[in-house]
């Protein structure tokens, strides 16, 4: 048996809301390719031309409603850059969470464990990403189409209004800026 040292050698330390358990609410996730590769495609003359990759993955987050439909998931607006993808996640009052929401843009937990904790994550935000990105890895290998994801992602809860128009502009100016910085930051 390992000592007290050697238990979370492995860990990582969670990028979460610890008081949050992300089954219910609104987010602006960010997802980056491996290395920040362009994999999704290429800007020219403030057009983003999806490559394959893009296509599937676009594919993808268009379908992840009605395949998520028992979530009550909406993605109401996505932009795709040539190495990474910016999404508002909606997840909705369903079987699987216990919210109770008297304002639309914020959600408190009121379930016995309103904390997010280490578990298998299921029928919340990161199975939602997860399924994302497993099938536009499957559709890249399944077709020899070198591709990565970053092993994470990074979340915002949105918690009004005021947040949701400035994170929706910004999603939809992306590719405007891409051009004006070189060295686009996410």
């Amino acid at each position: 048996m390992p000592d007290g040292n050697h238990w979370n050698q492995y860990r990582r330390i969670t990028t979460r809301a610890l008081w949050h358990n992300y089954n219910g609410g609104m987010y602006f996730i960010t997802i980056c390719t491996k290395d920040k590769e362009n994999y999704f495609g290429e800007i020219t003359d403030g057009v983003m031309n999806l490559s394959e990759v893009g296509k599937c993955l676009q594919e993808q987050i268009t379908k992840t409603p009605e395949i998520r439909a028992d979530m009550n998931v909406e993605i109401p607006l996505f932009v795709i850059m040539p190495n990474h993808v910016h999404l508002i996640i909606i997840i909705g009052e369903n079987q699987y969470n216990t919210e109770i929401c008297s304002d639309a843009m914020h959600c408190a937990a009121t379930n016995d464990e309103p904390i997010n904790k280490f578990a298998p994550q299921s029928k919340n935000l990161a199975s939602v990403i997860r399924g994302i990105k497993i099938s536009t890895t499957t559709f890249a290998r399944k077709n020899a189409i070198p591709f990565g994801w970053q092993s994470r992602f990074y979340d915002h809860i949105i918690r009004d209004s005021a947040e949701m128009n400035n994170i929706a502009e910004y999603i939809e100016n992306n590719i405007a800026q891409w051009e004006c910085d070189s060295d686009e930051k996410i």
